[in-house]
């Protein structure tokens, strides 16, 4: 029978040469010399005090290789970033041996701070250096991820209120019986369980309250409405999503056409794109040209976006929510909307309008009559009234017919207040009303031209996405406080520039 030599799967000490493990053209080799030679990393300094005295500090730069090379193969926790250290020999190779401890590790990433901010803006100019940024055509787009909060710890301080009173009752109801209880033999468990269970209620309404005191006043939104505040993080938001609602924060990158280099990138604990758009915009300035172009989607379309854009000379296609239909590229959209699977299914569902609109009165143009669902006929409130800008003839009914009549609940908004109902029907736009932005960016966007620059935005800024997502498996921050979120995702944004560079020839 032949017979073969051992083959140890497992050796424990082999003579390995380090810096022959980060093979050229490889995103590690990228890495590894990005962080040694190019990148300026003398801000990092201030953090510690041990000139003279105290202990040495692990390099900034060792850190952030072995964070960003872990994050490039998916790997958020520190501490399987640590046991990584210890056990791959690409991070043995990068960290030189060092094996930071986990701790060491999360104290650094949650730190990063402006220091990041820094690194990225440097890492820009370096892939402007190897001609990777045309400044042609940039794509704006956001992605909603969960974060470390707790969406049932989401409220209005009323709510909260509610729930800390609500924790003290119970305390109470359950002392009183506990009380009425004493002269009566009790089981050793069950009391234990009780006097158990009232703590956790008295903590859990003591902690509401201890909350409620350091947070005086209710969380704003952009209309100054009252938005939900989160006592786990408080910069977090609650998102719809079309996979249901979570509480996180919103990733936006602002991505350039060429090579598909992230040129800006932000966290915001807000689910209006609405919102997001300028601040990108602002933080692009030194990259936008006269002959840049910048392309979003519909949820990033407001007039006072399109005005400001325009106040800043910015050229943009910013599609608003009707631009589809009036594409005929997108005339078979619908048989593509609805999967086998229930929760991919983006169909519109039919909505019935609870009240009587416009189109439920019988309007003749020519005889200027109006006859209500109800076969009241309305008289004329006025003809060629401007709303808006918009030429409107209105109609309005009269009291002996809307008051008595059955059908007040459906034709009017508050019953209870108003009498009668008005009903306008609109001719169309008054002669002397100015176009608005939103008018011109649909005209921009209709042109052939701009079609097929906007058709570029897709192809441009999704399989960035795809790839921080997907290859490099972000699916929630693990960070809390919008800082802090920040800084994780400029990180996962680096890691995508940097194997950018890689794979261009950086460093070979």
């Amino acid at each position: 029978m032949a017979r073969y030599k051992e083959i140890d799967s497992s050796p424990r000490f082999i003579a390995v040469d380090l810096s022959r493990q980060l093979l050229p053209g490889t995103f590690e080799h990228a890495l590894n010399h990005l962080l040694d030679a190019e990148v300026d990393l003398s801000s990092f300094d201030a953090r510690y005090c041990n000139d003279a005295t105290g202990a040495l500090a692990y390099p900034p730069a060792m850190l952030l290789k072995v964070v960003l090379f872990a994050y490039s193969q998916g790997i958020v926790s520190s501490r399987a970033i640590e046991r990584a250290c210890r056990e791959q020999v690409t991070c043995i190779a990068l960290s030189g041996d060092s094996a930071p401890h986990f701790t060491t590790i999360a104290s650094f990433v949650s730190t990063l701070g402006e220091d990041i901010a820094r690194i990225f803006s440097q890492v820009l100019l370096i892939c402007d250096r190897q001609g990777l940024i045309g400044r042609a055509m940039f794509a704006i787009d956001g992605v909603k991820l969960p974060s470390n909060a707790s969406k049932a710890r989401s409220g209005t301080r009323a709510d909260f209120a509610r729930q800390a009173a609500k924790l003290e009752a119970a305390a109470q109801k359950m002392l009183a019986r506990h009380r009425e209880e004493d002269q009566k033999p009790v089981e050793p468990d069950l009391a234990s369980k009780e006097a158990k269970r009232i703590k956790r209620l008295e903590r859990d309404a003591a902690q509401i309250r201890a909350w409620l005191e350091a947070n005086p006043n209710d969380r704003r939104g952009s209309k100054n409405s009252v938005v939900k505040s989160n006592r786990t993080d408080n910069e977090s938001a609650k998102m719809a999503t079309d996979k249901g609602v979570l509480q996180g924060y919103t990733g936006v990158a602002a991505v350039d056409g060429k090579q598909q280099i992230i040129i800006a990138a932000q966290a915001h604990g807000t689910g209006s794109e609405q919102a997001l758009l300028m601040p990108v915009v602002a933080a692009m300035k030194d990259v936008l040209t006269e002959n840049s172009v910048i392309t979003a989607d519909a949820g990033y379309h407001s007039e006072a976006n399109l005005q400001a854009l325009a106040a800043m000379n910015v050229y943009a296609l910013i599609a608003d929510n009707q631009m589809r239909k009036r594409d005929e590229r997108f005339a078979t959209q619908e048989r593509h909307k609805a999967g086998p699977d229930p929760l991919y299914d983006k169909s519109a569902t039919d909505k019935t309008a609870s009240k009587y609109q416009p189109e439920d009165f019988a309007y003749d143009a020519k005889a200027h009559t109006c006859v209500c669902p109800a076969g009241k006929s309305l008289y004329g409130n006025g003809s060629h009234c401007r709303t808006n800008g918009f030429i409107s003839i209105r109609f309005r009914g009269a009291e002996r017919d809307c008051v008595p009549c059955s059908h007040r609940d459906r034709c009017l908004r508050t019953p209870e207040k108003s009498q009668t109902r008005q009903v306008a029907f609109f001719q169309g736009k008054s002669p002397d009303r100015p176009e608005t932005h939103s008018e011109r960016m649909k005209k921009r966007i209709d042109s052939d031209a701009g079609r097929d620059l906007y058709g570029e935005r897709f192809a441009t800024v999704e399989p960035v996405f795809g790839n921080v997502r997907h290859n490099k498996r972000l699916s929630r921050f693990t960070l809390r406080g919008r800082h802090k979120v920040d800084g994780q995702w400029k990180l996962f944004c680096l890691v995508h520039n940097i194997e950018k560079l890689a794979n261009n020839g950086y460093a070979q």
